[in-house]
């Protein structure tokens, strides 16, 4: 793996502690002055640039590289994702010990990685407006440093504060709105009422400044991306009507994928139906690593630790494209695994990471048409989703729950692997599900496998491992072990907390 460099303006907080626990670069290998950096809108963009780029690619360890860690850490805590407790990376997430561990470095790496976004955000916000160029060009910049920020804002109120349903008034994280400096002082925190009004001001802002701009690559943020994550801001607050509509706008020109198109391993930023995601190259290559998790069918991956759990594969119908994915391992300490290939490396073991796609804007129509009682409506888009995926089109019944039940197990069939799963429990005042894969003898149940050399033999078949918390009480709803924890160093620095 290369080492991570990127052109960056380093504007990081007195409360950012990042530790280098890795050989990779963490610091930019070019610093300029702040007064030349904003002296311009083309030089202020390098900051977004810069900063888009550490936040992706820069990392303390293999198993901590950018934004992709809060993704692989929700689904490793989820249900469907069977984690192998033997391999590098998440077990502990898996086992809830990782993110509750306020000490640990994971919990240190993402509240830094998103406080340091927001702060070099809010100094192109705060400086843009003063900066050489055009106002059309200025609108861009400020448009998309605004998302940028609402985007951070969003992954805190999602992952440290149980759901908005649960109480909209729990504090949650601190809000800056301005440059902070070494002598800036910590603020208490605030809301997830609070937090929510500025992620929507800011991505309504956004709105309005990107309405001339148009992207030349999908890492950049455009009315399209800041669409897709009102839509999602407003499936999380209730108002469902307005998650209908910024869903229709975000993916209007972003066709579903074929069947066929399904099965090329979701690595490829030019796929018709990504709205949003982060392209990788050799030479800019640090977020490739997450396929080493992801990817349990490539013989070039090299921890395959992201099996599923045996009952996921049960959800889908067998002439369902995505059913095809499914295989049992037969390869020596992995015979009996399940794996789900819907993940795999390009050929020379790089790999685009997803954030955004068409898939996820319509099961965020269907949940909301549903849940605000346009049961029908809700429906007929659910269908549209499983169509392109040969799946049998839902004709059950028309009882509210029940098709939100149903719109809920499309998301997890649908976005499986691309960090959803945690979220959406926490979303949902759901419930981590597991249970040991046998037979109601509690016996193992039997599969076959083929092995390298072509022997078929039956073995047990394997899924998850682990069913309680760390406690060893029982899975349940708004647990304290499903929500992130501020890092104690921040506790520490940060007296008003």
């Amino acid at each position: 793996m290369k080492k991570l460099k990127y052109l960056s303006f380093a504007l990081i907080a007195a409360f950012s502690f990042i530790s280098c626990e890795s050989d990779l670069e963490t610091a930019p290998t070019n610093q300029a002055d702040e007064a030349e950096v904003f002296k311009t809108a083309e030089s202020a963009e390098t900051v977004i640039n810069g900063t888009w780029a550490k936040f992706n690619d820069d990392g303390t360890t293999y198993a901590n590289i950018g934004y992709s860690t809060v993704l692989r850490t929700s689904d490793a805590m989820g249900s469907d994702v069977a984690v192998l407790t033997n391999k590098y990376g998440f077990p502990g997430a898996y086992a809830f010990t990782d993110l509750v561990n306020n000490t640990g470095s994971r919990p240190l790496y993402i509240w830094n990685s998103l406080y340091s976004v927001i702060n070099n955000m809010n100094n192109v916000i705060a400086r843009i407006d003063a900066a050489e160029g055009t106002q059309e060009k200025k609108n861009q910049v400020k448009g998309q440093a605004k998302a940028l920020r609402a985007f951070c804002y969003f992954n805190l109120a999602s992952f440290y504060q149980f759901s908005y349903f649960k109480d909209k008034n729990a504090l949650t994280a601190p809000i800056y709105t301005e440059p902070t400096t070494t002598s800036s002082v910590g603020k208490k925190k605030a809301s997830l009422e609070e937090i929510y009004t500025l992620i929507k001001s800011d991505l309504t802002d956004a709105d309005n400044l990107l309405q001339n701009y148009t992207r030349n690559n999908k890492d950049k943020i455009d009315r399209s991306v800041v669409n897709g994550l009102l839509a999602r801001v407003y499936l999380n607050t209730g108002e469902w009507t307005k998650a209908v509509t910024s869903a229709r706008i975000a993916r209007n020109g972003y066709a579903l994928m074929t069947a066929e198109k399904y099965k090329e391993g979701f690595n490829d930023i030019s796929n018709g139906e990504w709205i949003w995601g982060h392209g990788q190259t050799q030479e800019q290559s640090g977020e490739s690593y997450a396929f080493h998790f992801l990817d349990v069918s490539s013989s070039g991956s090299y921890y395959y630790s992201f099996m599923a759990d045996p009952y996921f594969k049960d959800l889908f119908d067998t002439n369902d494209i995505r059913y095809s994915l499914f295989s049992w391992d037969g390869n020596p300490g992995r015979e009996g695994l399940l794996r789900y290939a819907k993940f795999k490396f390009k050929a020379n073991l790089i790999a685009d990471i997803v954030f955004m796609r068409a898939a996820e804007m319509y099961l965020i129509e269907a949940e909301a048409e549903a849940r605000n009682g346009n049961v029908n409506n809700a429906v007929t888009v659910l269908n549209q989703l499983k169509s392109a995926r040969n799946a049998n089109v839902y004709s059950g019944s028309l009882a509210q729950n029940d098709v939100i039940k149903e719109v809920l197990i499309e998301r997890r069939k649908e976005l499986f692997g691309e960090g959803f799963s945690l979220s959406d429990i926490i979303r949902t005042q759901g419930t981590v599900a597991r249970k040991a894969y046998t037979n109601s003898n509690g016996q193992a149940i039997q599969v076959q496998i083929t092995t390298p050399a072509g022997v078929v033999k039956t073995v047990n078949g394997r899924g998850h491992t682990i069913f309680a918390f760390p406690d060893q009480s029982p899975f349940v709803a708004n647990s304290r072990y499903y929500l992130f924890s501020i890092p104690q160093k921040e506790i520490e620095n940060n007296p008003n907390l």
